[in-house]
C-alpha cells in the first residue's frame, strides 16, 4: 500500500467550509447522514484521542473595539490518522467525544479523492443547508420580536 495520502485538489477555503460545517454540526443531524454512507469499516487510529477541556472566549467592545475576556467554553478535540497517512482534525463545543472523533474522521476522508465528492454531496452540503436554514429561521424569529424605539419631538399641538 502506498503510504502517500491521495489528497484531492481542494482549496484552503473549501477545507475551512467543511471544517466549519462539521464544527457547528449536531450529532442528531450528522449521524443519519454518516450512517447512510456505510463507511464504518474504514481503518484509522487515534493520534490524539478525543479530550475535553476549556477554551477562553474573547469578545470586542462594540464588535470591533478593545478585546476583553468573556468566559470559558467546554471544547472537545480529536486527531485521527487514516491508514493512508491522512490526518483529520476536529474541534467541537461540548463534551461529545465520539462526535469529535467522527468529525475528525470525516475531515480526513474529505481530503482524499476516493471519498471527497461523496462526502461533500451527501454529508457536508446537506448539513450546511440545514445549518443555514436554522440560522435564517432564528434570524426571522429575532426580527419578529424586534422592538423599534423612537423619540417623539415635543412641540406645539396647535
Amino acid at each position: 500500500m502506498d503510504a502517500t495520502p491521495s489528497h484531492s485538489h481542494f482549496s484552503i477555503a473549501e477545507r475551512q467550509r467543511w471544517m466549519a460545517t462539521l464544527a457547528h454540526s449536531q450529532p442528531d443531524d450528522l449521524n443519519p447522514l454518516w450512517d447512510a454512507l456505510h463507511l464504518n469499516a474504514l481503518e484509522w487510529k487515534n493520534i490524539r484521542p478525543a479530550e475535553t477541556g476549556l477554551t477562553q472566549i474573547q469578545a470586542h467592545t462594540g464588535g470591533s473595539g478593545q478585546r476583553f475576556f468573556l468566559g470559558d467554553a467546554t471544547l472537545t478535540r480529536a486527531v485521527i490518522q487514516l491508514s493512508s497517512g491522512t490526518y483529520g482534525y476536529s474541534y467541537q463545543l461540548g463534551r461529545d467525544k465520539s462526535h469529535a472523533e467522527r468529525c475528525a474522521l470525516i475531515d480526513a476522508l474529505l481530503q482524499e479523492r476516493e471519498h471527497n465528492m461523496t462526502l461533500l454531496e451527501n454529508l457536508i452540503n446537506p448539513l450546511a443547508a440545514l445549518q443555514q436554514e436554522r440560522h435564517q429561521q432564528r434570524a426571522q424569529e429575532i426580527a419578529a420580536s424586534r422592538v423599534d424605539f423612537f423619540t417623539l419631538v415635543r412641540g406645539d399641538n396647535s
